[in-house]
């Protein structure tokens, strides 16, 4: 499966190749402030399975590390500023893609939720897994 994507302007467009490893609605302060809702909904991939067009702008996130030791590089289009991607530190060779980038929504269907202690009380998942070491 080829999938592909762009940010809001068409500046930064991708392509991901082959299936990723696990799709994850996360529910983290941090992400709901990038995404501006709720949760995020994230396809995890190889880094080797993800190729992009065009120039990304990198924040470092610390998440709520008091050191402000970067945990998460978020990467997005510096022109129009949607998220596309975000690399862990410390995990080589993972991307978690932004799944509302991709031109085809359809092929999206989360299996896990993750950082559920950060879930809005009003917010009902379909059955998922839950991850455990982030409840």
């Amino acid at each position: 499966m080829t999938l592909t994507g762009r940010c809001l302007c068409g500046q930064v467009t991708y392509t991901l190749e082959g299936d990723p490893l696990v799709t994850a609605v996360c529910h983290c302060d941090h992400c709901q402030r990038q995404s501006g809702g709720a949760f995020s909904v994230n396809l995890v991939a190889r880094e080797t399975q993800f190729a992009v067009n065009g120039s990304l702008t990198t924040w470092g996130d610390p998440g709520d590390d008091p050191t402000g030791t970067v945990h998460v590089e978020r990467k997005f289009c510096g022109n129009c500023g949607s998220p596309i991607i975000s690399v862990p530190t410390g995990r080589d060779g993972v991307v978690i893609v932004k799944a509302g980038t991709l031109d085809d929504h359809s092929v999206v269907s989360p299996t896990v939720e993750v950082w559920c202690v950060d879930r809005q009380p009003w917010v009902t998942m379909p059955e998922l897994a839950v991850s455990k070491d982030r409840e």
